[in-house]
């Protein structure tokens, strides 16, 4: 019984499962020891290390809109993205059926905005079987680029579109 459960407990170990064989760790009457560290245990990484890596992105994408939103160049945006754009400008017409429908904000990350004010353009991700996740939400009654926002995660996060 204890060369087993020892067996299950490296083998369970080294393979990061842990968590799901429970009691694998410290052990007086087996004399296991627990793990360094698990995988969902990973230390955080340094402060240094996130700035460095921020540092070495070009200023224009650490940049941040007066409302705190990261800002995106229309240079940085997928050419799906531009093209939508382009049609949003030139008032369509627009590949997807949903597209041009108001944008509810439910998620409360855009600024808020009587009901009407946003609303949600496709835009085309390569080898989609659907319209895929990325979205290009405008704001105002001439949807200029600057009141435009993109996301790349299903409203999960936005960046303010630069003109």
């Amino acid at each position: 019984m204890k060369r087993a459960w020892a067996f299950s407990c490296i083998l369970g170990l080294s393979l990061g499962l842990s968590v799901v064989l429970g009691g694998c760790g410290k052990d007086e009457s087996r004399g296991l020891q627990e793990p360094v560290a698990s995988a969902s245990q990973a230390p955080a990484r340094p402060a240094e290390a996130v700035e460095q890596e921020q540092a070495r992105q070009p200023a224009a994408s650490r940049a941040q809109s007066e409302d705190g939103f990261a800002i995106i160049q229309l240079a940085q945006l997928p050419r799906q993205a531009v093209a939508t754009l382009r049609l949003i400008e030139a008032g369509g017409p627009f590949p997807y059926e949903k597209d041009g429908v108001v944008f509810g904000n439910r998620e409360r990350l855009l600024p808020r905005q009587a009901r009407g004010y946003y609303h949600e353009y496709t835009v085309a991700t390569p080898r989609s079987r659907d319209r895929g996740a990325r979205r290009i939400i405008c704001g105002g009654p001439r949807r200029q680029i600057g009141e435009c926002y993109y996301t790349d995660d299903h409203y999960a996060s936005f960046k303010r579109i630069a003109d």
